[in-house]
C-alpha cells in the first residue's frame, strides 16, 4: 500500500510538472508511458491512472497514438491483478488499433503482450502463434532488440511444447543477435532456455552449465526473481540425475526466494517440483501433498470462467479478422468486373486495329511491286560491286606477291653480311639485326596480307588421316629455336594415344604455328609455354598457354577480328602485325571447330581450340 501511495505522488508531481510547462505537445505522454512500462505488480494502481490519464489528454491534443497507449496499460494492469479475460480483452484492442494505424512498433508489442498472457493461463500453443507474429513483425522492421526477444520467447514456447531442436533453432537466432550487440541485450533468460532444451534432449550435464552459468550472473547482479528460475531448474536437473542432496538445497533456496518475492504462481511451480522430488524419492506420501498444495495454487490463479471468456475473445477477434478479408474479397470481385470492362474496350480497338492493318496492307501491295523493281536494281549493283572487289581482291595480291621479291632480296644480302661480322661494330652489328628483323616482319605481313585478302579459307580443302599427337610434336620442334633465342621452353603433354585425325594438314599447320608463335612473342625470357593435347567426347582439345603479359579483359573481345591491334605487347619489341589470330578463327570456323581465350593480365593467356573428331 505504501508503495502504491508513493507511485501516486510521484504521478501527481510529474503531472503538474508537465502542465506547468509553457508549450505544452505529446512528447511528454509518450514518456509517461514509457515510465508505466518499467512499474511491477506494487504499482498496478498507478499503471491505471497513467492509461487513463493518457486517453483522456490525447483527445485534447488530438494525438492518435494516444488510444493504442492507453489500452495497452490498461490490459497490463489487469494481468497484473491475475484478471486474464479483461487483460486478453485490452491487449486484443490494442492489436486492432495499432493495425488500424498501421503502427508496426505497438503491433509488435501487443502481439508480444497477447503471448505472454497465454502463457501465463497455460495455452502454449495460442503463446506460440502470437510470438511467431511478434518475431515476423520484428524481421520486418529488422530491430535487432525485438527480434531477440521474440526468438528467445519462442526458444522457451518450443521448450514447453517438447519440441527441443525447434527450440534451438530459435535460440540460435537470438544468441547470433546477441552476439553482434554485445552487452546490449539481458541474455540470462537465454541461457535458462538453452538449458531447458537440453534438458527435454535429456542432456543433463549440458542443460546444468546453461543453468549454473546463469545463476553466477544472476547472484552478481541481486535478481532475486532470475536466481529463482535458475534454482529451480538446477534443481530439477539434480533430480533427474537422482543427486537428490543437491536437488534438496536448490529447492529450499527456490521455496524461500518464492516466498521473498510473495508470487503465488512461484509458490505453486515450487510446490510442483517438491512433488516431483519426492515421488523421484519413492516418498509418495510427500508427493501427494505438495501436489495438493500445487493444485489448490494454480487452479487459484486461472479459473474456468476467465478461461471461457479468453476463448470467446479469441472467437470474436477471428471473427473480425473474417469480416475484413471478406471486405477484401469484395473489393477483389468488383476489382475484376473492372478488369473484365478493360478487355472489353481493348478487344474493340484491337479489332479496329487490324481492320486499320488490313486497309494498310491492301495500300502497301502496290507500294511492294516498285520496291520489287528497285531491289531487282540494287541487286545488278550489288553484283557490279562484288566484281569490283574481286578485281581489288586480286589487284592486292598481285602487290603483295610483287613486293615479296624485294624483301627476299634484303634477307638474302643480310645472310651475306652475316657470314662475316667478325670486323663490324657492335652498333654495326645491332643495325644489321635490325635489317633483318624488318625483312623479316615485312615479308610475314605481306604473307598475312596474301592470305586473308584472297579468302584462302574458301581454298578446296584437302582432307587427310593424320596422328594428331606426331602432327603437333613436329610444329614444336619447328619452334623450338624461336623458343631458345628467348631461353624458353615448349613443355608439351599429349594425354591419348595415336588418334588418326581428319582434317587439313595445311589449315591446322596454320593454327598452331600462329598460337606457338604468339605464346613465345608475348612472354617474357625465361618462361615457359605448355602444349596439351586431349580427347573430350566426340573433339580432339589442344591448349595452349603461356606465362606472358596477358591481355587485358577490355581487349578480348576483338581478338579474332580483322587487322585488331590490342594493348599488349611483344616482351622483346617483336612486329606484331594483328592477323594471326584473325587468321586463325577464319581457319578453325572452317574446319567447324571452336576457339577460347582465358586470359589474365601479367600471369599469361591459354588458347583452347575444340576440332570434331
Amino acid at each position: 500500500m505504501k508503495s502504491t501511495l508513493t507511485g501516486l505522488l510521484i504521478t501527481f508531481f510529474l503531472l503538474c510538472f508537465f502542465e506547468g510547462a509553457s508549450q505544452e505537445d505529446t512528447a511528454y505522454l509518450k514518456a509517461l508511458y514509457d515510465r508505466a512500462l518499467d512499474f511491477d505488480e506494487t504499482k498496478a494502481d498507478s499503471v491505471l491512472y497513467y492509461a487513463s490519464y493518457i486517453k483522456e489528454r490525447s483527445i485534447n491534443f488530438n494525438f492518435d497514438k494516444g488510444e493504442v497507449l492507453s489500452l495497452r496499460l490498461k490490459g497490463i494492469y489487469n494481468e497484473f491483478k491475475n484478471e486474464y479475460d479483461s487483460a486478453i480483452s485490452y491487449y486484443y484492442k490494442s492489436l486492432d488499433e495499432a493495425r488500424k494505424l498501421d503502427m508496426s512498433e505497438y503491433e509488435s508489442a501487443a502481439l508480444g503482450d497477447l503471448a505472454m498472457a497465454y502463457f501465463n493461463i497455460n495455452q502454449p500453443e495460442k503463446t506460440k502463434l502470437f510470438y511467431r507474429m511478434a518475431l515476423d513483425v520484428s524481421l520486418k522492421r529488422k530491430e535487432a532488440s525485438s527480434i531477440f526477444i521474440n526468438s528467445a520467447n519462442l526458444g522457451s514456447i518450443y521448450n514447453n511444447l517438447g519440441y527441443p531442436d525447434s527450440a534451438l533453432i530459435y535460440l540460435e537466432q537470438a544468441k547470433r543477435i546477441a552476439d553482434e550487440f554485445k552487452n546490449k541485450f539481458d541474455i540470462s533468460s537465454l541461457y535458462n532456455n538453452f538449458g531447458n532444451a537440453w534438458f527435454s534432449k535429456k542432456h543433463w550435464d549440458k542443460a546444468l552449465e546453461y543453468f549454473q552459468l546463469n545463476h553466477n550472473r544472476n547472484l552478481a547482479n541481486n535478481d532475486k526473481n532470475m536466481q529463482w528460475y535458475d534454482c529451480l531448474n538446477i534443481a530439477d536437473v539434480y533430480i533427474e540425475k537422482k543427486n537428490y542432496d543437491s536437488a534438496f538445497k536448490y529447492l529450499e533456496h527456490t521455496n524461500q526466494l518464492a516466498n521473498e518475492i510473495d508470487s503465488k504462481r512461484k509458490k505453486a511451480d515450487v510446490y510442483s517440483l517438491y512433488s516431483r522430488y519426492y515421488a523421484s524419492k519413492g516418498d509418495y506420501k510427500s508427493a501427494y501433498d505438495f501436489l495438493v498444495k500445487w493444485h489448490g495454487l494454480d487452479t487459484a490463479l486461472v479459473s474456468q470462467k476467465e478461461l471461457d471468456a479468453v476463448t470467446e475473445l479469441q472467437e470474436k477477434f477471428n471473427m473480425k479478422q473474417k469480416n475484413q478479408q471478406n471486405q477484401l474479397l469484395i473489393l477483389e470481385v468488383d476489382k475484376q468486373k473492372l478488369q473484365k470492362k478493360y478487355m472489353l474496350i481493348i478487344a474493340i480497338a484491337v479489332i479496329g486495329l487490324l481492320l486499320s492493318a488490313i486497309a494498310t496492307l491492301m495500300m502497301n501491295r502496290k507500294k511492294n511491286a516498285q520496291l520489287q523493281k528497285q531491289n531487282a536494281l540494287i541487286q545488278k549493283q550489288n553484283e557490279k560491286l562484288s566484281k569490283f572487289n574481286s578485281e581489288k581482291n586480286s589487284m592486292i595480291s598481285v602487290v603483295s606477291h610483287d613486293l615479296s621479291g624485294p624483301f627476299t632480296s634484303i634477307k638474302m644480302w643480310t645472310q651475306i653480311l652475316q657470314s662475316d661480322i667478325s670486323n663490324f661494330t657492335e652498333s654495326q652489328r645491332k643495325a644489321l639485326y635490325r635489317i633483318q628483323s624488318s625483312a623479316d616482319n615485312g615479308e610475314l605481313l605481306i604473307h598475312n596480307i596474301l592470305h586473308i585478302e584472297k579468302q584462302e579459307i574458301n581454298r578446296p580443302m584437302n582432307l587427310e588421316l593424320l596422328s594428331i599427337g606426331d602432327f603437333l610434336e613436329d610444329i614444336i620442334n619447328a619452334h623450338g629455336p624461336q623458343a631458345q633465342q628467348k631461353e624458353m621452353k615448349i613443355i608439351y603433354n599429349n594425354e591419348i594415344d595415336s588418334t588418326q585425325f581428319m582434317s587439313d594438314r595445311y589449315m591446322l599447320r596454320r593454327i598452331f604455328e600462329n598460337l606457338l608463335s604468339n605464346a613465345i612473342k608475348f612472354s617474357p625470357r625465361g618462361k615457359n609455354v605448355f602444349v596439351n593435347l586431349q580427347e573430350k567426347g566426340d573433339n580432339i582439345i589442344v591448349s595452349v598457354k603461356d606465362e606472358g603479359v596477358g591481355i587485358a579483359p577490355e581487349d578480348i573481345p576483338y581478338l579474332f577480328s580483322k587487322y585488331g591491334k590490342i594493348s599488349s605487347m611483344p616482351t622483346e619489341g617483336e612486329y606484331s602485325t594483328g592477323l594471326g589470330l584473325s587468321i586463325v578463327k577464319r581457319l578453325v570456323d572452317e574446319l567447324n571447330g571452336k576457339i577460347f581465350c582465358e586470359s589474365k593480365v601479367d600471369i599469361g593467356s591459354v588458347f583452347t581450340v575444340a576440332l570434331p573428331k
